[in-house]
């Protein structure tokens, strides 16, 4: 991430516009010009191509390849990988090594997902530090979009943290492989460790979501001990959009598959879709958008005054952007999404960033002078840890590879094919009718996808459950560990005895980022979601539910 002027999150910002007459010059005037961000953009794709060559060059040195014990290894940049590949994904292929760094008690794989038009993804998996055969699997990932889930692993519920400037990681206790196999992946291709060799690039989600469904499929394929366990795509703040997206690829194609049941072998697997985690996400932006006004005039971190002239304003601006959202609903065009995406960002978050906040957490100030661009210094720590040579090494990385936090271009990328404006939540009512349960949380100190506009959504879902889920009142939620009141449950589904089919969850003093802020009642949440244990029983009940010891996990 190299520019100040950028929020990563449930933002991304301008470019051209196409709406009625009247509207387009009311919305010409208010943005004003854009010739920057092609000037930008320019300049993100000629860095992205200039690691492409750095890259390329290195791989053109001689590749040593050679079969021991019936598998196949590739010498590569002076690294060594397991090379795997599926007769179903022909143009792709999966490197891998071992690691034994951050968790060195678990069983870890990492390395890349290799697609022939020269995008590579990677990805870092620990087993579960508890019964890891019988585990769930659980993929995490960041949003941005552009940012590295490297930097979630890092940050917030990995194995480790980052500590000491980024010299060293600490151990979690709270990290999220306590019970679930954890699979932390950088998508799309040129984020975080991810990179291409010929200059590729990814600009939308659905196109996205593909290259991580066959990614999964050859990562069940290499490591089948895993491949029957529930799995559970969790997914932060733009990960909002990108977790529907997956998932509904996912559902297809497992209907597909079972509808052509005695279709000649080789075969794409099944896989064991459970549930979808989306964490303080983007998902549906024009009721997201509409509640930025409740949330920073009448929020329980208020930002302004509400009877005062910043919220008045703010209110004016809301029915246009909802207009212009809306169009992109129905006409689901860049000509439409993306001046829907530059004026809301523009006119509803751009006077936000004024205010000297930290946004991800309203609580506190933001200097980004001290604090860096995404206002939270750890943020750089992360890119100094990963862009060290002996990290790389261990992780199968190339040396050329520049980690980045998070990647300007993609961003600038998504935004132009107006990609943040479009409603993923239209995805999601399908993979409920079909038993895959959905949880949304959210922070309530977070004025980037505050959870006024995430609860909201959830509300206005339409699904069997939408009835029950619209009736259900607050429920406090209390963690097992500390026995505090964390925050506050809705549910559908479950009859009282599971986690619920729906279920939303606003989580008090915590912000964008949940595991960061709240690590306790993150971790009590993703365990008692991923082993289907009701978040409205008391500590006592379900820590007998779970059979751990009352006093936590």
């Amino acid at each position: 991430m190299r520019s100040s002027s950028f929020l990563f999150a449930c933002v991304a910002l301008p470019i051209a516009l196409a709406s009625p007459a009247s509207e387009y010059q009311t919305v010409l005037s208010e943005l004003g010009g854009f010739e920057h961000l092609s000037e930008s953009l320019h300049n993100s794709f000629t860095h992205a191509a200039e690691q492409a060559k750095k890259v390329l060059k290195d791989s053109q040195e001689k590749v040593d390849t050679w079969i021991t014990g019936g598998q196949k290894f590739v010498k590569q940049n002076g690294l060594v990988y397991e090379l795997v590949t599926l007769p179903t994904f022909p143009d792709h292929q999966l490197r891998v090594t071992d690691p034994d760094i951050c968790d060195p008690k678990v069983k870890q794989h990492s390395g890349y997902l290799d697609i022939s038009d020269g995008k590579h993804l990677f990805f870092w998996f620990f087993e579960s530090r508890t019964s890891p055969k019988s585990a769930p699997v659980t993929l995490w990932l960041n949003g941005g979009p552009g940012c590295s889930s490297m930097a979630g692993l890092l940050f917030e519920n990995g194995p480790c943290q980052i500590a000491d400037d980024g010299k060293n990681v600490t151990y979690n206790k709270h990290s999220w492989n306590s019970h679930s196999n954890m699979i932390f992946l950088d998508q799309p291709v040129n984020v975080g460790y991810s990179y291409s060799s010929d200059g590729s690039t990814v600009n939308n989600t659905p196109v996205a979501a593909e290259d991580v469904y066959a990614f999964l499929e050859l990562f069940f394929s290499k490591y089948p001990e895993y491949a029957d366990a529930p799995f559970h795509v969790a997914a932060e703040s733009y990960g909002g959009t990108y977790a529907p997206h997956i998932a509904s690829v996912i559902h297809a194609k497992n209907t597909k598959l079972k509808a052509t049941a005695n279709a000649p072998t080789p075969r794409p697997k099944h896989i064991n879709l459970a549930s979808i985690i989306l964490a303080n996400g983007l998902t549906e932006p024009r009721t997201q958008f509409g509640t930025i006004p409740d949330y920073v005039c009448n929020g329980p971190f208020p930002v302004y005054a509400p009877d005062g002239a910043e919220c008045a304003a703010l209110r004016t601006k809301v029915p246009t952007c909802q207009r212009l959202i809306q169009s992109c609903y129905d006409f689901n065009s860049r000509w439409t999404c993306v001046p829907a995406l530059a004026y809301c960002n523009s006119q509803l978050m751009g006077p936000l960033q004024q205010t000297g906040l930290n946004l991800y957490d309203v609580r506190k100030k933001c200097d980004r002078s001290k604090d860096g661009d995404l206002c939270y210094r750890q943020m750089s720590w992360v890119e100094t840890y990963l862009n060290k040579p002996d990290i790389k090494k261990t992780l199968g990385v190339p040396s050329e590879v520049e980690f980045q936090s998070c990647n300007i271009g993609i961003n600038q990328a998504f935004f132009g094919q107006g990609d943040g404006a479009k409603n993923s939540a239209i995805l999601i009512p399908s993979l409920i009718e079909d038993g895959i349960r959905m949880l949304v949380y959210a922070g309530n100190a977070d004025a980037m996808c505050n959870y006024i506009g995430n609860e909201a959504w959830v509300s206005n879902l339409e699904h069997t459950f939408h009835e029950e889920f619209s009736k259900a009142k607050p429920i406090p939620w209390v963690t097992l560990d500390s026995g505090k009141i964390a925050g506050e449950v809705r549910s559908a589904g479950g009859d009282g005895f599971t986690a619920g089919n729906v279920t939303f969850v606003q989580v008090y003093d915590a912000g964008h980022m949940v595991p960061y802020d709240q690590p306790e009642a993150a971790q009590d949440l993703f365990t008692r979601w991923i082993l289907d244990v009701p978040l409205t029983l008391n500590a006592t009940a379900a820590a007998s539910v779970l059979h751990i010891p009352f006093g936590g996990f």
